[in-house]
């Protein structure tokens, strides 16, 4: 029997605070196939770890040479193996919830996938995330500026302006500066009509950005400890120009170079952000996939200096910072200016999660905290994280109702902050959604799609 709590739990919509969903287009575009729907997301890395190839991963995802059966069987071993992290947890989600499989199996995928439709049907984005998960809304980083209107829900699906290759000190047009490209500041001229020459226009391209973009946008975000350390410095103007010289120049840069024009532009994005009543979004913590994580770069403590020098800007810090999560803990007890967002942290380890939860809410106000994100591509993969999130929330709550430390009420009010509450007082939620229906010209709908 669910007890109220647990009810509360399930009927509460989330604010989803961080995907990278795709574009309703791309998803309409592409035939569903149930490897990719269930393993297309993080666990590929637990897959990785446990034993299986790069070649056999790529093989069951994307082949189109075999059957569903014959590209799972290399994979199979390494699933059993990994099948009860959270990664594996999530995707168990997803195939029980979705197309029936109570055991992952070659046959039970292969009737799944002959059950499937030969395209996905219009609107099934939103019917998966706001109607199968109970989402709020989502607020999507798709690694680039632009922050339109999306067609196929514009007061559902909310978008973030990366600041990435800026605090990177690598400027291309989206995501990750890739191997054989180079700096360049064409991006930056295309969208604002700014020719960058020096550090003055540089400025003055990043508030056109700004001016052009944030009326629609829900928050900035940089996930740039991929790339450098997270510790920022303050840099003079004089440091940065030449720096910025170097680049425009052609000339390579030291790693120390780079996170010199990185800090300065870092700095820049904060006024921007605290000027348009923008959070300012950070990854802290983990790293996807799996190889290449010098923890050195990861751990949330070392952004003290920024969050003291920017005290006007709400700067969001992602992941609980896991495995440094009592860091991020001590940032948010002591910092008015922070809060911490739980998204991907219950399918990168849901047992320490839910132990942050109740670390958590003895030392910092429960104020400063996000419940979920999915901080996936995929809707199915989304909404089977929303079911975890909620299944260990509860866990946590339950233990502290238990254990006498708070009652049900209490409880209760809770899950209201953290799935509601605390979201829509960080973020111009309504004002975000009353400029894009001045945009588009149209009233609001009475379904958020």
């Amino acid at each position: 029997m669910l007890t109220d709590l647990q009810r509360h739990i399930e009927a509460t919509p989330l604010c989803d605070t961080h995907e990278h969903l795709r574009k309703e287009h791309e998803i309409l575009a592409e035939k569903p196939d149930v490897l990719r729907e269930i393993f297309e997301n993080y666990v590929s890395a637990d897959l990785r770890v446990a034993g299986a190839t790069q070649a056999q991963v790529d093989a069951a995802l994307w082949s189109k040479d075999l059957d569903v059966a014959a590209r799972f069987a290399p994979l199979e071993e390494a699933w059993r193996a990994t099948r009860f992290t959270g990664y594996g947890e999530a995707s168990r989600y997803i195939a029980k919830r979705f197309f029936g499989i109570e055991e992952l199996s070659g046959r039970a995928l292969a009737k799944a996938q002959e059950l499937l439709p030969e395209r996905w049907p219009e609107g099934d984005r939103m019917r998966v995330l706001r109607d199968e998960a109970r989402l709020d809304h989502v607020q999507v980083d798709d690694f680039c500026w632009p922050c339109q209107p999306d067609a196929s829900g514009p007061e559902f699906f909310l978008y973030d302006i990366s600041w990435l290759n800026f605090c990177a000190g690598d400027l291309v047009s989206k995501g990750l500066l890739r191997e054989g490209e180079s700096f360049s500041m064409r991006p930056l001229f295309d969208e604002t009509g700014v020719e960058v020459k020096d550090l003055g226009s540089l400025r003055e391209a990043m508030e056109k950005l700004f001016e052009k973009y944030a009326p629609c946008a829900i928050a900035v975000k940089a996930q740039h400890a991929y790339m450098r350390t997270l510790a920022w410095r303050e840099r003079s103007d004089e440091e940065a120009a030449a720096v910025l010289e170097a680049a425009l120049a052609g000339r390579e840069r030291s790693e120390e170079e780079k996170n010199v024009l990185g800090d300065w532009c870092w700095a820049r994005g904060a006024e921007l952000a605290a000027k348009h009543n923008l959070p300012f979004k950070l990854h802290t913590g983990y790293y996807a996939g799996h190889s290449r994580m010098p923890v050195s770069r990861i751990a949330a403590g070392q952004l003290c200096p920024l969050l003291a020098r920017y005290p006007e800007t709400r700067w969001v810090l992602m992941h609980i910072a896991y495995p440094y999560d009592d860091e991020i803990v001590a940032l948010a007890k002591h910092y008015p200016n922070v809060w911490v967002d739980f998204c991907w942290a219950w399918s990168i380890n849901p047992l320490a999660s839910m132990n942050f939860l109740r670390r958590y809410l003895h030392a910092a106000p429960i104020n400063k905290l996000f419940a979920f994100g999915g901080d996936t591509g995929r809707p199915r993969a989304a909404a089977a994280y929303a079911m975890q999130a909620r299944k260990w929330l509860n866990k946590a709550l339950q233990a502290e109702v238990d254990d006498r430390e708070l009652s049900e009420a209490q409880a209760l009010e809770v899950v209201d902050r953290l799935f509601q509450r605390n979201a829509r007082a960080c973020f111009d939620l309504d004002g975000v959604r009353a400029r894009i229906r001045e945009r588009l010209g149209v009233p609001p709908s009475s379904n958020n799609s």
